[in-house]
């Protein structure tokens, strides 16, 4: 017998901010009846991240404290999808944000899902290329410096983990498979 999604039988909203929303849900197995329980799962917009590439083949990275971690990172530019916005159009507004920076060219290079275990979003990956830069429109709580990687030595960089996000990192997996 092939396997079958489990059903919800009640939903129940436990906590709500303004990143997220914590659901509480009671499911069932369809191929076990014995098999049920509480679950909760963290209900979260599309994030999107960006590679965005310089005519000299550098990439636009950013560095940002991260209040998770206490650190400052390096990542790539990116955030939180707005309600029907798509991947495309969030990562152009997200990297004109957060670096001034517009390209010539924009694409959908892949998508990961962040933790189905506990979250319901996805998480899309798009490339720019051809990259110049305005001016920074930071958000009130963003303090970010941007800086510029050439892109051969980002395998390195995640090698020596010093880039660490796991987003990111699945990021440069998509762009590095799709640009060779």
């Amino acid at each position: 017998m092939p396997l079958l999604p489990w059903l919800i039988t009640a939903e129940q909203e436990l906590y709500r901010t303004r990143v997220f929303t914590l659901l509480g849900h009671r499911a069932q197995s369809q191929m076990n009846e014995a098999k049920q329980g509480s679950f909760v799962v963290l209900d979260a917009p599309d994030w999107v991240n960006v590679i965005a590439l310089t005519p000299d083949n550098e990439v636009v990275m950013v560095r940002q404290f991260r209040h998770g971690s206490r650190q400052i990172t390096l990542e790539l530019p990116g955030g939180m999808c707005d309600p029907g916005e798509d991947f495309v159009v969030a990562g152009q507004r997200e990297l004109r944000e957060e670096t001034g920076a517009v390209g010539t060219s924009t694409e959908l290079i892949g998508v990961v899902e962040p933790n189905p275990a506990i979250q319901n979003n996805r998480c899309g990956t798009i490339l720019v290329r051809d990259v110049t830069f305005g001016p920074q429109a930071l958000d009130n709580n963003e303090e970010i410096e941007v800086e510029l990687i050439p892109l051969d030595q980002i395998q390195t960089y995640i090698q020596r983990q010093q880039i660490t996000h796991s987003l990111v990192v699945a990021a440069f997996y998509h762009a590095l498979s799709y640009l060779k």
